[in-house]
């Protein structure tokens, strides 16, 4: 199977899968309608229903849609005073017209409900749902002008959005910006989802999701094969700017493989940073089973056989079988309401074959 772009895709074990995608679409379909149930979560303990479940996941994150939380659409109860991440205590008095100023805030936001008072996107934001809305980022710069032009009640930005200067700006003109910390790992997605309930003074919507995503992440896996522990490097590449780097502890992809029943292969060998320049010693040590890369990445070296050619790569185990997994880039390390998604896929695509 190629990489896309659009969707997940593994370079190994290619077939088999169309034919379960009738099962796979009942049973995501059950888990995201109902938030997961205890029958929900033992349908996955088996290697079909595993597949089953990566199948629909794939043609979930093809769609590039949110799957709102089931009901009508949550009423805010405000004033809410809440926390902001950059030290401040903030008041909202009004969610009538929401500006997330980050991709995995806003697809929060649009899972909550409140979708239809959102008023603009910065670029980050690019599921279906937030695609026809104005664009407030420069590349990854906020305008403060085209914030204010949208006559936001209540900005939702991250300790990294910027300039300063812009988010100030928005502040100085009255209105309330609530900064939240980036989610880097899976747990932060739980307190991520709490708090912008919280701010936008919704929190049994909150409290709902959560369950929805943890009933859903239970059931991915309980997926995993019994006595499974494959080794697995996540690569970040840039073919264009020769960035070459392996992912370690605190990656984001650590936490996702360990959800996955597997085992991240940098940190297992003694990285204990995020990102380490892949070197064919580093290689050598890790040994990775299966190689995880964002699509994007995998197709600025050439696709696989490009990145067989990285001195280092062809000698692995992976490289050996070419087991490459890849994921569209702004999914995979997304952290939000879609990430169960990904672990349905993760648990489906690293584990060997039983």
């Amino acid at each position: 199977m190629r990489a896309t772009g659009r969707g997940p895709s593994v370079h190994r074990r290619a077939g088999g899968r169309l034919a379960a995608l009738g099962l796979a679409l009942g049973l995501l379909t059950a888990a995201c309608a109902g938030g997961g149930t205890g029958a929900g979560a033992s349908s996955g303990t088996s290697p079909g229903a595993a597949s089953a479940r990566a199948a629909a996941a794939e043609e979930r994150l093809a769609e590039n849609s949110i799957v709102p939380l089931e009901g009508a659409p949550p009423t805010p109860v405000l004033p809410v005073t809440v926390d902001s991440s950059d030290g401040r205590r903030v008041t909202v008095e009004d969610a009538s017209r929401i500006l997330p100023l980050n991709g995995g805030v806003a697809e929060i936001v649009f899972t909550l409900g409140l979708g239809d008072r959102v008023v603009g996107r910065d670029i980050t934001a690019t599921f279906e749902e937030a695609r026809k809305l104005p664009q407030v980022t420069r590349a990854h710069d906020v305008s403060a002008e085209s914030v204010l032009s949208l006559r936001p009640t209540v900005v939702l930005a991250d300790t990294d959005t910027g300039p300063k200067e812009a988010v100030q700006q928005i502040r100085d003109a009255g209105v309330p910006v609530v900064v939240l910390d980036p989610a880097t790992k899976l747990s932060d997605v739980t307190a991520r989802t709490t708090r912008i309930a919280a701010a936008l003074g919704v929190p049994e919507a909150g409290k709902a999701l959560n369950k929805r995503m943890n009933d859903e992440l239970a059931a991915a896996h309980a997926g995993v094969p019994e006595g499974s522990r494959p080794k697995v490097a996540f690569l970040y590449l840039r073919g264009s700017a020769a960035v070459y780097l392996i992912g370690g502890k605190g990656s984001g992809a650590d936490s996702l493989l360990a959800a996955a029943g597997a085992v991240d292969a940098g940190t297992e060998a003694g990285l204990d940073r995020p990102f380490t320049p892949i070197t064919t010693e580093a290689l050598a040590q890790a040994q990775p089973d299966v190689i995880l890369m964002m699509t994007k990445g995998l197709e600025s070296v050439g696709g696989l056989d490009g990145l067989l050619q990285i001195p280092g790569i062809a000698q692995t185990p992976a490289g050996l079988n070419r087991r490459v997994v890849d994921m569209e880039d702004g999914v995979l390390l997304g952290f939000g309401p879609r990430t169960p998604l990904v672990i349905d896929i993760l648990v489906d695509r690293v584990h060997q074959d039983g």
